[in-house]
């Protein structure tokens, strides 16, 4: 049985050359943009968690995005 594949958003900033990076990869580092601003982040978290932690609330967002739309 395959995985369900990661529902990614699709393109964040795509021009005429690239789709460019996803939109939760975009969430992603935005999330752990927010989180890097407490310097204790790091103190208590390693940075595969903070990684970790960050796409999981990416994914959160995509799904209250998701769910906002219908």
């Amino acid at each position: 049985m395959m995985a369900d594949a990661i529902k990614d958003g699709g393109p964040a900033f795509p021009d005429r050359y690239n789709d460019g990076m996803t939109l939760r990869d975009y969430f992603a580092g935005q999330a752990l943009a927010g989180i890097a601003a407490d310097a204790s982040a790091t103190d208590v978290m390693t940075y595969q968690k903070l990684s970790e932690w960050s796409y999981a609330i990416a994914d959160a967002m995509l799904s209250a995005r998701e769910a906002e739309a219908k």
